[in-house]
Parts: structure tokens; sequence; C-alpha cells
């Protein structure tokens, strides 16, 4: 029986498997878990405890960025709602841009190396 993928498990992996799978490297996803940690929404005390750790929503985002799989197939594989793993890519688009890490090279740079493809690039 195959488990499903989670952040205990994905640690296992070779490191290119790691970056077959949610296409980027280790060293990569510890700086996107850095920069969000910051942040993370502080728990209030009430309601329901989230399902997923931080660093579960980050690989659900690569995922979904990496291979395009519709929310419900995320869902059935984390075992989480659809509006939970739409909540969780948007967040982690959000708070990724908005960290000010990392950015979409413009549109000049991308004309001018012939390809329409994006690239993450550090500061």
């Amino acid at each position: 029986m195959l488990l499903p993928m989670n952040y205990e498990s994905a640690q296992r992996l070779h490191p290119n498997s790691f970056k077959r799978r949610f296409g980027v490297r280790r060293d990569t996803f510890k700086r996107i878990l850095k920069a969000l940690k910051g942040q993370m929404p502080q728990p209030s005390g009430r309601g329901r405890k989230p399902s997923l750790s931080l660093e579960d929503r980050v690989l659900v985002a690569l995922e979904y960025w990496r291979k395009y799989r519709t929310y419900f197939h995320l869902s059935t594989d984390w075992g989480v709602s659809e509006s939970t793993i739409c909540r969780i890519v948007h967040w982690v688009e959000d708070a990724l841009m908005s960290s000010g890490l990392f950015r979409l090279p413009g549109k000049k740079r991308l004309i001018r190396r012939g390809s329409t493809m994006w690239i993450c690039q550090w500061r």
C-alpha cells in the first residue's frame, strides 16, 4: 500500500527525486519555508487547528505549480477539501510575492532569452 506524500515522506526522497517531484531543490524549499514562517497567521486559539503543517502547505503549492493538477486531485491526496487547497495555493503565492525574496523576470528579459518560461530568482 502506498502512503500519501507528506513532508516526512518527502524528506526521505533522494535529492534528484525531490526535485523531480516538486520542481525545486531542497535548499530552495527551505528558503521558501523561511520566507513564509514570518507570514504564517498566528492561531487565535479559537476554531479548528489547521490539518496541514506549513511544510505540507508548501508541498501542496509546489505540486500544484509543478503539474497543474486539479484542486480535486490534490484534495483527495492530501485529505482536505478543494477550497482548502485553493486557499493554500493562493496564500503561498501571495506570501512569497510579498516577501520580496522571489520575483519573476520582466517581459524584456524573457524575450531576450527567447523563452516564455518563468524563473524564480533570489535577490
